[in-house]
């Protein structure tokens, strides 16, 4: 069911899947693109049946591995950590698709079945020639094209910094986002130690407990919540946080991600990473004093940052390149290998 105070999200219908607005691709708030892919053949396998979806994926299957989460029945889908936060309830191993696929079936028949998703294979060494059928055109963006395939799962809310054009093509699913701003109202895990790459809030979004998560009841007032049928599709902008359910027996989707940034721009991520090992543990007076600097150089930077410093003398405070920042890369590694 809906959860408590969740906003419905903005739906766009009849958009041209050859042409789709740049205004849609860059937008800064979430959007559901109701039946962007409805014409994939993939789409109109899955509205037959899970089965005839699957089959259709075997079409293209050329036997390459996975990476596949299994979990126990009992946890009902829910990939997440075990109860004292130093692994996890699920087990990670590399199997065949067409093994994975029929794991599936089988499990469809289970009460309560075990938890199995396959998540963010990249499309074209799982499936070659999946996208000459099935695809959305982005124009000039450099955009990584994955499949994600599962029973009844619950992925916990984190962000991803890229933007996220995610494609409903098997089963439904129920999106819940909020917006980067609710970072403390989602009580967030471990940074070094997560389910499968990102930081995840440690709130179950189905049966939250709002006793030991109390300021997530705030985060639910900026909650935006779309259930998605197959051929629909969901720009998910970056850094929203997004809480995922697959509501079906068999469930496929397809996304793509891509920066509005240069290639060589290192992850942000490293910079919080540094700033916790150098900055945070800083007597106040002193972090006070460096919070000054990022606003300066990083948070607040314009062109009268540094308008007094000539264009020939500005080094790293000039205008970002491959070049500038391969030597930076290269300072910082000395740097750290003291």
């Amino acid at each position: 069911m809906l959860l408590p105070a969740a906003k419905p999200m903005r739906t766009l219908t009849g958009l041209d899947l050859q042409a789709l607005p740049d205004a849609v691709l860059r937008s800064t708030q979430p959007l559901v693109l109701k039946g962007l892919v409805a014409q994939w053949p993939m789409v109109q396998a899955a509205r037959r049946s899970g089965q005839a979806a699957a089959q259709y994926l075997r079409g293209f299957y050329h036997g390459a591995e996975v990476e596949a989460f299994m979990g126990e029945p009992q946890y009902e889908g829910r990939f997440f950590y075990n109860d004292d936060l130093t692994g996890f309830n699920f087990r990670t191993v590399r199997r065949k698709l067409d093994d994975v696929l029929d794991d599936l079936d089988h499990s469809a028949v289970e009460a309560p079945a075990p938890g199995i998703y396959v998540g963010s294979a990249t499309l074209d060494s799982c499936l070659p020639g999946f996208r000459s059928e099935n695809d959305v055109p982005l124009g000039d963006r450099d955009a990584l094209a994955s499949i994600w395939i599962g029973n009844r799962t619950r992925i916990a809310a984190h962000y991803d910094a890229p933007d996220n054009l995610a494609c409903v093509v098997a089963g439904r699913r129920r999106f819940t986002l909020l917006p980067p701003e609710q970072l403390e109202n989602l009580y967030v895990g471990p940074l070094d130690l997560t389910p499968a790459g990102q930081p995840v809030s440690l709130v179950d979004f189905v049966n939250p407990d709002l006793e030991k998560f109390p300021r997530f009841a705030q985060a639910l007032q900026s909650a935006q919540v779309a259930e998605l049928e197959p051929g629909d599709a969901i720009f998910i902008p970056s850094m929203w946080w997004h809480h995922i359910e697959a509501l079906d027996d068999f469930n496929v989707l397809v996304n793509y991600w891509w920066k509005q940034t240069p290639a060589y721009m290192d992850p942000a991520m490293n910079a919080l990473i540094l700033a916790i090992m150098c900055v945070r543990d800083l007597p106040p007076e002193q972090r006070k004093a460096w919070a000054g600097l990022f606003d300066h150089y990083v948070f607040k930077a314009d062109s009268e940052s540094t308008a007094h410093i000539p264009p020939h003398a500005k080094g790293i405070l000039g205008a970002m390149e491959a070049n500038t920042t391969r030597m930076l890369r290269a300072h910082l590694l000395k740097k750290l290998n003291r």
